[in-house]
This record gives structure tokens, sequence and C-alpha cells, in this order.
């Protein structure tokens, strides 16, 4: 591999992708590192906890944020207050305004 290539790989957040954040179903990794910046290491730490607050702090550290990434930290609070979560609020796109 010459030196461009190797320079345009992305380095692989391990520590996010093994997170348990990748348990819970149609989360990206980069969901998953913005979860982990805020403190949070288990899925029962987002019980009870306001996604639109969790992403005020986050676009307070991370300034170029996309709004859908709301939408995941939705669904991610979801997953982890909910015993038998429905499938169609497992995705994303569910939690739009």
């Amino acid at each position: 591999m010459d030196k461009e290539n190797k320079k345009k790989r992305r380095k692989t957040d391990y520590e996010a992708l093994n997170s348990s954040f990748m348990h819970i179903p149609h989360l990206n990794i980069n969901t998953a590192r913005d979860l982990l910046d805020l403190g949070f290491r288990e899925i029962d730490e987002l019980s009870g906890r306001s996604p639109e607050v969790l992403f005020e702090n986050l676009k307070k550290n991370k300034t170029n944020i996309p709004k859908d990434r709301l939408y995941s930290i939705r669904m991610a609070v979801y997953f982890a207050e909910t015993d038998d979560p429905d499938p169609a609020k497992l995705l994303p796109h569910a939690w739009k305004d």
C-alpha cells in the first residue's frame, strides 16, 4: 500500500465499536462515540436522560454535529428505557421531529 492510500484510510474507533452501545440496533459508530464522549459507558445509564439535553451538551464540545444525530440519541434513550422495544422505533429516522 502506498503512502497516499494509507493517508486515506480512516482510523477505526475500536472503543466505540466494542462499546455496549453497539448492541442497540441501527445505532451507528459515530453516535456510540458521542455517547462515550459524554461520559456514558453502559446502555442503562441513558435511562431517564433527556435526548435533547444530551444533544445540546454534545454540541458544546463538537461544533459540527449533524441534526440527525439527535434522532439516534432519542432512539438510544428509548432502547435503554424500554424492556420490549418496538422494532419500528429502532430506526433513527423514526425519531424525527
